[in-house]
């Protein structure tokens, strides 16, 4: 199953502000039995810091606590296996030979981001292939539920806060589908983004004047770029581990292993 697409007007790119993060809006919890009072004191928090009650409504129509996220958010082992471990178990070779295939066939795409962003093919394949397969799997959670779930579970509650606050901003300017499905945390589309990360990394790959982070793998990639770029990403300098841009695959995501495969199947990709 696909996540129901939403699509970001480039035209209104500039309007897509961060909200401040608000203090959290009830006790958090570690199970479920809290979660239907946390959503109705968020929802009135939310509210207060300018949130349209109808807005907040239509978003937790079908909201609620999701067993799948949480299980996700605690079984996350494979980041404590050894790299060779972790390249086998994530189909390292796989993602290689296909992704060599990828950059091949998209050239002038890869080239264009490169182009407006600094950062090469390599690396951007690499996150494509591990977070979705290059877009064939892009997850089947609510994608509300996801966020809220974590915005109420106690371990990143603040985190995740700002992240349920993001997806509301994008409900409120239609960006977002309130029916919305994507993975377990409540990551959007073909390189996995959360909330805020289209908030603020958002790109129009493709030149049609929007950003469809699903259906655009143009999108997908330049918005990756564009995040990438936004952590330090040097034009011309090294992406390996030791190197000036391997800090900013490090904000790509805190587990060493996984930055190590990135920077890996990028160099082997760009390699050839």
């Amino acid at each position: 199953m696909r996540m129901t697409k939403f699509l970001l007007v480039a035209a209104a790119a500039c309007i897509l502000h961060a909200v401040p993060a608000a203090a959290r809006a009830a006790q958090c919890g570690n199970n479920g039995a809290g979660f239907e009072a946390w959503v109705g004191e968020f929802k009135q928090e939310a509210a207060t810091h300018g949130v349209s009650p109808s807005i907040l409504d239509r978003a937790f129509a079908n909201v609620a606590y999701n067993r799948p996220t949480i299980a996700a958010d605690r079984g996350q082992k494979s980041f404590k296996l050894s790299f060779d471990a972790f390249m086998q178990k994530r189909g390292g070779a796989t993602i290689i030979s296909r992704g060599k295939g990828m950059k091949r066939s998209n050239a002038a795409l890869f080239a264009s981001i490169e182009r407006r962003f600094g950062v090469p093919a390599g690396p951007l394949i690499a996150i494509w292939g591990m977070e979705t397969g290059f877009g064939s799997y892009m997850g089947n959670q609510h994608t509300l539920s996801a966020v809220s779930t974590l915005a109420y579970d106690c371990r990143r509650s603040d985190y995740f806060t700002d992240q349920l606050y993001a997806a509301l901003q994008l409900v409120s300017e239609g960006y977002l589908s309130p029916q919305a499905r994507g993975a377990a945390h409540g990551e959007i589309g073909q390189t996995q983004f959360l909330p805020r990360n289209v908030v603020r990394f958002g790109a129009d790959g493709d030149g049609d004047g929007r950003i469809d982070m699903v259906g655009s793998r143009a999108d997908a990639l330049a918005s990756t770029a564009n995040f990438l770029n936004g952590h330090g990403w040097q034009a011309g300098a090294g992406y390996q581990p030791g190197e000036p841009n391997f800090a900013a695959i490090a904000g790509w995501n805190a587990a060493t292993v996984y930055q190590q495969a990135i920077a890996y199947i990028g160099q082997q990709i760009d390699g050839n």
